[in-house]
């Protein structure tokens, strides 16, 4: 839906816009899947790598 507003010409102007949409769609608009809970999906990427870090140091330990 949100590259019908416009006609490219070219697969680097397409480029550029699917490049900024993914940036917001990772990092500015929140999700409310079962994962990420109303978080945005690179929060929940990071809130992971740090559980499953502080796991895996408890399991070492």
């Amino acid at each position: 839906m949100a590259f019908r507003r416009r006609i490219y010409l070219s697969i680097e102007e397409l480029q550029v816009d699917l490049d900024a949409w993914i940036v917001t769609y990772n990092n500015d608009r929140t999700h409310q899947g079962k994962m990420c809970c109303g978080r945005t999906p690179m929060q929940t990427l990071i809130d992971g790598k740090e559980a499953w870090h502080d796991k895996i140091t408890t399991l070492n330990s």
